[in-house]
């Protein structure tokens, strides 16, 4: 029976993002989340986890602000391939950078991750930070889609 929703699921979501620039970037941010869910999974401190899972779920609020951009930007610039249109390439800079900033997050909480089980003090402003740029960008990508329509 999963097989079946999942392949439902991939129909759906290829209807609405195309096969082309924007389903990479809707998959590129979910695929970042996930790996910071996965930085965050592999933490042994509780006190460091549960301030970790929290900046974590905060960022995890955004993956469906990003479909909902990335189907918007689907239905204004259509794309199967490669070729970024040019009336929507600002929001698709904003929408790869949120990505790339996210990923970016993952790697510090492993750096902090692995401060921790060196008994090393950490400071989770770092992570703050990174979370508040994956903000902006998701935010500055919606600014952009909303003056392209």
């Amino acid at each position: 029976m999963a097989f079946f929703s999942r392949l439902r699921a991939e129909r759906a979501a290829t209807r609405e993002l195309g096969e082309g620039v924007w389903r990479r970037a809707h998959d590129r941010f979910q695929r970042s989340l996930d790996r910071v869910f996965q930085v965050v999974e592999g933490i042994t401190d509780d006190q460091v986890y549960n301030e970790l899972v929290k900046e974590a779920n905060e960022m995890a609020v955004l993956l469906p602000t990003v479909r909902q951009l990335c189907c918007a930007a689907q239905r204004i610039t259509p794309s199967n391939d490669d070729t970024i249109p040019q009336l929507t390439s600002a929001a698709h800079r904003s929408l790869t950078k949120a990505a790339n900033d996210l990923a970016t997050t993952a790697q510090v909480i492993a750096m902090m991750r692995m401060q921790a089980e060196a008994g090393q003090p950490i400071d989770i402003e770092a992570v703050r930070h990174r979370a508040k740029l994956v903000e902006e960008d998701v935010s500055r990508a919606a600014q952009m889609l909303a003056s392209s329509e």
